[in-house]
């Protein structure tokens, strides 16, 4: 039987995760990895998995082992409630919507607002999950221009002004793949043309609370809510597995959302929710942050000073405040697949930037590294690593 035949012809835009496939390459024994997009099992709370756990059974008993509301475990919500507030974003419990992971929402935003041929604006870099998420659903992408301090405004408002677009996708904090973030008179012009264009923001937030340098910023939310919808995740601050992620959208889009989500898992883990909302609401979070940030903080610093140390002076680099990622930006002779292969053979492996656009061509001589796997000694030998294999490359060009 070819099976080719039965699939659905969406199934020719879903390709598998560039990333994903690369972790599998460098998942062999002594290989140093500043490829993924991974927090460290350092960071995971351990040691009070088994007082939430006992917690939870305490006070929800049969409840968080029972099938629940889609929109989420009211306890998590309300919890969800003061942790947005922190950010910026005041919302009712009813408002927030619960999902599997942050990569849920991305998904179910483009099943509902995406028809074939829609054009979709997105940062040039941007998170390849979110391309791979919208993919099945056949876009077309507009790339809007960036600079050292993320989208430029002007870009995305003449995109809007030249054609329709369905939705606008941003990372603003701790940009996936660059790092960069947002200035706050940025952040307010961009939601000021949204407005003015009537059209829908994804703001895609998963990393504001790892910052080590710098005042926290609001999200755009807060100046357009009506046009936003704000996503987020407990992946990077309490444990990805238990896929804890959540979202507040206009009221229109949050129903059609939890509609998705109905079709999808019924509703995300009720037991694992129960863990994230003693979490939130037991003050764990805030006394756990802390530890996040000291065990970051100096990862970051490591690698920056090793890319002023070993780097040739013809590559640049971005200089976050926060977040897991700097990327890394060579002349045109320089061949990252070729590096990233030499690299490999010598046990260090990076993401190279091309697979974070979403048209083939740019960013050949760019490169992600994440900094949260691995220790500040090894990341000074794995960035020396990498500037002897790149000098070798240069000087062969």
């Amino acid at each position: 039987m070819q099976m080719e035949n039965m699939l659905a012809e969406r199934t020719r835009r879903m390709g598998t995760n560039a990333i994903r496939e690369i972790l599998k390459v460098v998942a062999r024994p002594g290989m140093v990895s500043l490829a993924g997009g991974i927090p460290a099992p350092e960071s995971f709370p351990l040691d009070i998995i088994r007082e939430l756990s006992d917690r939870v059974l305490a006070a929800h008993g049969t409840a968080a082992l029972q099938y629940d509301v889609t929109e989420g475990f009211f306890p998590l919500r309300q919890a969800l409630v003061e942790h947005l507030e922190k950010k910026g974003i005041q919302v009712t419990a009813d408002e927030i919507l619960v999902t599997s992971g942050s990569q849920g929402v991305l998904d179910a935003a483009g099943k509902i607002l995406i028809n074939r041929n829609d054009r979709v604006a997105v940062e040039a870099p941007t998170y390849l999950g979110a391309l791979q998420a919208f993919a099945p659903y056949e876009p077309q992408y507009a790339c809007l221009a960036t600079d050292g301090e993320g989208l430029i405004p002007e870009a995305i408002e003449e995109e809007l002004s030249r054609r329709p677009v369905r939705l606008v996708y941003l990372v603003p904090t701790f940009q996936n793949p660059t790092g960069r973030t947002l200035p706050l008179a940025r952040r307010v012009e961009i939601a000021r043309i949204i407005r003015k264009f009537n059209v829908l923001l994804v703001e895609d937030d998963p990393y504001s609370d790892l910052r080590y340098r710098g005042e926290h910023l609001p999200p755009i939310r807060k100046f357009a809510p009506e046009h936003v919808i704000y996503v987020s995740t407990l992946s990077k601050v309490f444990a990805p597995g238990l896929r804890i992620g959540f979202c507040v959208a206009p009221p229109a889009i949050r129903s059609w959302l939890v509609r998705v989500k109905q079709g999808v898992d019924l509703h995300t883990s009720s037991f694992n929710q129960a863990l994230a909302a003693e979490y939130l609401s037991g003050g764990h979070l805030d006394r756990h942050l802390p530890g996040i940030l000291s065990l970051y903080k100096p990862r970051q610093e490591a690698m920056l000073s090793a890319l002023e140390r070993y780097f040739p002076t013809d590559f640049s680099w971005s200089r976050p405040e926060g977040g897991m990622f700097i990327w890394a930006e060579g002349p045109e002779t320089a061949d990252i697949d070729t590096i990233y292969n030499n690299a490999l053979a010598r046990q260090t492996a990076f993401v190279p930037g091309k697979y974070f656009y979403p048209v083939p061509g740019p960013g050949q001589a760019t490169m992600r590294l994440n900094y949260t796997m691995a220790d500040e000694a090894t990341i000074d030998r794995a960035i020396r690593t990498l500037g002897e294999v790149i000098r070798e490359n240069l000087a062969n060009a």
